[in-house]
Formats: C-alpha cells, sequence, structure tokens
C-alpha cells in the first residue's frame, strides 16, 4: 500500500481525523495543541494521527488534499481545514454540530 492509500485508509478509518504534530496529550506545537482542544472542548470524541510518527505521511499529506499546513482536520473523509478553520468554527458555534453530524453519518454507513 502506498502513502496515499495509507492516508485515504487513515481520513476513512473516523467520522472525525486530525493531522497534528504530537499527540491531543502532548502536543509538538502551538497550532496542534489549539486544534486538540479545540476538538476536545466538545466533548466529541476524534481520532488523530501524530505526523511526525510516520514521515512519509508528513511529506505527503499537504498534496493529499492540496492543503499545505499541519494541522489538518478531516470529517467523513473530507477536509475540513487547519486549525484556524475549527477555531472559527468553534467560536461561530458550529464545530460541535458539525463533529456530531460527522460522527452520525460516519455510524450510519
Amino acid at each position: 500500500m502506498d502513502v496515499m492509500e495509507r492516508i485515504q485508509k487513515q481520513v476513512d478509518s473516523a467520522a472525525i481525523v486530525l493531522y497534528m504534530k504530537g499527540t491531543p496529550q502532548f502536543p509538538q506545537c502551538g497550532f496542534s495543541s489549539t486544534a486538540a482542544q479545540t476538538l476536545a472542548s466538545t466533548g466529541v470524541e476524534f481520532a488523530y494521527v501524530n505526523i511526525f510518527d510516520d514521515q512519509e505521511v508528513m511529506q505527503n499529506l499537504p498534496a493529499f488534499a492540496d492543503w499545505p499546513t499541519f494541522p489538518q482536520i478531516y470529517m467523513n473523509s473530507e477536509l475540513v481545514g487547519g486549525g484556524d478553520i475549527i477555531v472559527e468554527m468553534a467560536e461561530m458555534g458550529t464545530l460541535k454540530a458539525a463533529m456530531e453530524e460527522a460522527t452520525t453519518k460516519f455510524s450510519a454507513a
């Protein structure tokens, strides 16, 4: 399986997937920390991938969805965006509902 197939399998494996530097418990950069905290604040479960654990994923993920930076957040296999997008969604009050909808759709599939 090549790296793009591995990434596709990862984004397909959970309703919400956060690609980040580090882990939610031990983030390795401020943007990843903010993204993980923002997602966690909703109380909705999400998966994460520590890009430092797989250099191929780290190098190829920007090309996967044409998004150059980390973190990257996927819901139902589609790129939502980076940390700034989900912070904005949280401020507008739409993040939790979007995450709950993604989880419901994923469970029904």
